[in-house]
């Protein structure tokens, strides 16, 4: 078991739906230390990879990226979920549906941040139905970049979506993968 599946098997609590809160350390309180690592752990796993940007979606994924766009010395963007009167760029626009909050965002990054010679490292803290990354990757096809890989610290594997992502062709590193939750008994049960 690795650092984070003892974080989340020490700390985590799961509810109907295949809800899991970790927001004590992950997306709402950050320990700072718990997110360093689960960078240095997607940097290392992608250690012969060119990386020039850090793509993620805000909020919750830019911790992680942050600290990784550090240790790649390169600049960390995030795709914005709503628009903003200084937002004057052009854009690349695309949808994304929140297993979290239920919702479906527009999806914004200006076209000046990304570019055709961009590698593109998408990182994010959950994997579940894999809108968010969906919706990253086709902002990195909008501006004709490359997908380096896809780096994520929590991945629900009972949704598959990483499956999908993997025989799409999709280099996806995930720091936990789960494969199952209950509820009743707070059993969670790593791959």
């Amino acid at each position: 078991m690795n650092f984070l599946e003892e974080k989340i098997k020490a700390e985590g609590q799961v509810f109907e739906g295949n809800v899991m809160k970790i927001d004590n350390f992950l997306n709402h309180q950050v320990d700072v230390r718990i997110i360093r690592k689960i960078a240095e752990d997607i940097k290392n796993h992608f250690e012969n990879v060119k990386v020039t940007k850090i793509l993620t979606i805000e909020s919750s994924g830019i911790p992680i990226a942050t600290i990784l766009a550090e240790l790649y010395s390169v600049p960390m963007v995030f795709a914005k979920k709503s628009q903003t009167v200084n937002s004057t760029d052009d854009q690349y626009i695309s949808r994304a549906y929140s297993f979290t909050h239920k919702t479906t965002n527009n999806v914004y990054v200006s076209r000046p941040y990304i570019n055709s010679s961009d590698k593109v490292l998408i990182v994010d803290d959950f994997l579940a139905d894999g809108e968010a990354t969906r919706a990253l990757i086709d902002i990195v096809h909008q501006a004709g970049a490359e997908v380096a890989g896809i780096g994520i610290a929590v991945e629900k594997g009972m949704h598959h979506t990483g499956e999908r992502l993997r025989a799409d062709g999709y280099r996806l590193h995930s720091v936990a993968v789960i494969q199952s939750m209950d509820p009743t008994t707070q059993t969670i049960t790593f791959r």
